[in-house]
């Protein structure tokens, strides 16, 4: 049957086949022997396995995935080896890697099998970067939040490292709702994506609210007030008529914004409709855009067991520190660092992402009767794998190993990922290993519902090993000891979201604040990828390495 299925496979001229198996994750055999008996009728054809793309329990999802793999794969390796040719002519003979969406480097031989782990590799980047902050800083909370034209990125960073998950959805029927796409099974930094970035379009819906994205003017013709033949009011337009943007110095000096065309254009699309002047029109459209973001912030914080008040925002992206200040009033959160370079704050992340490579296998085991022996094997395969990949690319930096049990009690749907106790990192599991998980599960299951549920048994049904590479530790960052009230010569009218007034705001060049510079709101600091705005209830002052950070202030 499966030769006369790959004659008939053959006639038809594919250019990529998926294979999955109802059981492969527990044992790719008969998966590796149908790609051989297709390879010798279709040699130049890109066959993607699910033992191999994603060998969890849980075939929907891991048919999607390889049939996603399979779908990109072709276009992916050409891109890629077409790439890495046009960088050895140019004279680039180091070795070429690219970002993964767990937030890792890996190698473009396996990127071109594993097209579909670069899937969320944008935004990856982004929750790196803000990592990286939060150890400069010695921040053990950090609500990482990256806007920018499109949409805004929300992660959680604790103790140094962004949340992650193994599951993520594609091809969402409505953009932003969970649970209307297509689950893809691979690791993947975790994140809230909604549609609020700069260029997010605002109207009026049937009730007569005031609705902002998910559709988005892009950069062409981009916001109304770009003067490229836009007509949309967007989040950029409502930003330029409350003072947080300069018309004549937008985009470094690139862009001239058009504050006539932005009028108009929130007039015509929603204040003529809800009988609002300009300006308020402006304010209805900023603060629809932050609640959207702080709600989202909220939900994710309580399905994440974590109070959202601790947390301090690093905010990037083109977007971000103008909104920023207000999130955080919104979130009652008393502390923002805005990085130097923030516009470009993901593409930084980039350069700072380790060398890394996540092997997740899917291997049933009750705590009770634990095969430990079975488990240290498969633990050493995936440590190979995962070492194989990660080897060539840390060209001799020491590497460090995270292993998960993704475990749950009997009769529950799904899994809380649980980190194997240092314990058994420093040796191979034992008849000790069950106790030690026991005690690690109902911690990390308290944290998250309040408590336990003694009388079930624990199951594990998925394992998960990482290597990555360590590298340097960045230099900390501290405040100057010399703090100092800087001079403006230039003040732009600022309108204040909770009064709904509009206030004088000192006008600073981010590049002209020296360390120690120590600033009150209302203010607004301009660079040409973004702006700061620092609204009354903060202060705002410049430290050594020369981040931006906003606390705060009782009295207000």
């Amino acid at each position: 049957e499966a030769g006369a299925l790959a004659d008939h496979l053959a006639d038809q001229a594919y250019e990529a086949i998926a294979i999955g198996f109802i059981h492969a994750y527990r044992n790719g055999d008969h998966e590796r022997q149908f790609r051989r008996i297709l390879r010798q009728r279709m040699p130049d054809v890109s066959i993607s396995i699910s033992s191999e793309v994603s060998p969890q329990i849980r075939e929907f999802e891991r048919f999607n995935t390889v049939c996603a793999n399979a779908y990109i794969q072709p276009l992916m390796a050409s891109y890629l080896r077409h790439l890495e040719q046009r960088l050895h002519d140019a004279g680039a003979t180091c070795p070429v890697f690219l970002i993964h969406s767990g937030g890792g480097l890996m190698s473009v031989d396996s990127a071109a099998r594993f097209p579909v782990r670069l899937v969320e590799s944008g935004p990856a980047g982004g929750a790196i970067f803000a990592a990286d902050i939060a150890a400069r800083h010695d921040l053990d909370a950090v609500l990482s939040y990256d806007m920018g034209g499109t949409t805004a990125k929300i992660c959680l960073i604790d103790d140094g490292q962004p949340h992650t998950s193994r599951t993520f959805e594609v091809a969402r029927e409505y953009r932003f709702l969970k649970g209307s796409g297509i689950p893809i099974n691979i690791p993947v930094i975790e994140m809230v994506e909604i549609g609020a970035g700069g260029g997010s379009v605002a109207d009026v819906d049937t009730m007569n609210r005031i609705r902002v994205g998910p559709e988005s003017a892009g950069s062409e013709p981009g916001p109304a007030s770009y003067d490229l033949g836009g007509v949309a009011p967007t989040v950029t337009d409502a930003d330029l008529l409350l003072g947080r943007l300069n018309p004549e110095n937008f985009a470094g000096g690139s862009i001239r914004l058009n504050v006539e065309n932005a009028s108009k254009a929130l007039d015509s699309s929603i204040g003529s409709k809800l009988g609002f002047k300009t300006s308020n029109t402006a304010l209805g459209v900023s603060e629809i855009v932050d609640e959207n973001m702080s709600n989202a912030a909220r939900v994710h914080a309580i399905e994440s067991g974590v109070d959202i008040e601790t947390y301090t925002i690093v905010a990037f992206g083109g977007a971000a520190p103008i909104h920023a200040a207000r999130l955080a009033e919104k979130l009652n959160i008393q502390k923002i660092v805005i990085p130097p370079n923030a516009g470009v704050g993901s593409a930084l992340g980039f350069l700072q992402a380790p060398v890394s490579y996540e092997v997740i296998r899917s291997y049933y085991q009750r705590l009770g009767d634990l095969d430990y022996h079975g488990i240290n094997q498969l633990l050493n395969s995936m440590r190979k794998e995962a070492t194989d990949v990660v080897e060539p690319g840390a060209q001799g930096q020491k590497t460090k190993e995270i292993r998960t049990a993704f475990m749950r009690y009997i009769g529950q749907g799904h899994e809380v990922s649980v980190e194997i106790p240092v314990k058994l990192e420093e040796a191979e599991l034992d008849s000790q290993s069950a106790d030690r998980l026991t005690i690690a599960f109902e911690t990390e299951y308290t944290r998250l519902y309040g408590r336990t549920i003694p009388s079930l048994e624990i199951e594990i049904l998925t394992w998960s090993l990482q290597i990555s590479t360590q590298g340097s530790d960045g230099l900390a960052v501290k405040m100057s000891a010399h703090a100092y009230a800087p001079d403006s010569k230039e003040f732009r009218k600022l309108m204040d979201a909770e009064s709904g007034e509009f206030n004088d705001a000192a006008v600073y060049d981010r590049l002209s604040l020296a360390p120690g510079a120590k600033i009150e709101g209302p203010a607004i600091i301009t660079e040409s990828d973004t702006a700061t705005v620092i609204t009354q209830r903060f202060e705002g002052q410049v430290t050594d390495g020369g981040y931006m950070v906003l606390e705060r202030m009782n009295s207000r």
